[in-house]
């Protein structure tokens, strides 16, 4: 049986790799410019980040600049 997700799985599982991907002062630009369009941006965030606190949010962003290579 095919197992087709639902379009808030797939924009869910987008934003994470967005998240992933990109440093956060860009995430928070395309989820701001994102926003601005019909969709629901603050239900999604809220769902994206229901599990993350101040402190969680602090060491991820301090991990993922840590790897990024120097300019």
């Amino acid at each position: 049986m095919i197992q087709i997700n639902s379009e808030q799985q797939v924009l869910q599982e987008g934003f994470q790799i967005l998240l992933s991907s990109l440093e956060p002062s860009k995430f928070a630009r395309f989820c701001a410019a994102w926003g601005a369009s019909n969709s629901d941006y603050l239900k999604t965030k809220d769902e994206l980040f229901a599990q993350e606190s101040v402190n969680s949010l602090y060491a991820k962003i301090s991990d993922f600049q840590a790897l990024k290579p120097e300019s």
